[in-house]
């Protein structure tokens, strides 16, 4: 069974996330509300995989990510951005940031656990 931490300040997207990971993948899922939060749950629970919001108060996804990258207990951790900023296409940017992966809010829950796996070279 996969592990994902979800790390996201919006409270809606956790949960749609949680329920399209859990219940329509079979995932594990772990939930943070902030990039400080995240860390310190990804070093302690080394997830498989972390799906990133990118805007967040305080310490948003790059410079959580950037943080991630930095520790030797999260820096191999696959990461997936979340974010609204994003055009079909696009996303060169944000991967520049050493993302595994980007998924453009808002996200399809049925197709969620697809675009992941995809993005990290999993098998359905």
């Amino acid at each position: 069974m996969k592990k994902v931490l979800v790390i996201d300040d919006e409270l809606d997207i956790r949960a749609v996330a949680q329920l399209a990971l859990e219940d329509f993948a079979g995932w594990e899922v772990r939930l943070a509300s902030s990039g400080k939060e995240g860390i310190a749950m990804a070093t302690e629970s080394r997830p498989d995989a972390i799906l990133l919001d990118v805007m967040m108060p305080e310490m948003d996804g790059p410079a959580t990510l950037k943080e991630l990258r930095a520790q030797p207990a999260t820096g191999d951790i696959p990461v997936v951005l979340l974010t609204a900023k994003v055009h079909e296409g696009h996303g060169g940017g944000l991967a520049d940031l050493g993302a595994d992966g980007v998924v453009a809010k808002p996200f399809d829950p049925f197709s969620l656990a697809g675009q992941i796996s995809r993005s990290l070279g999993w098998e359905e």
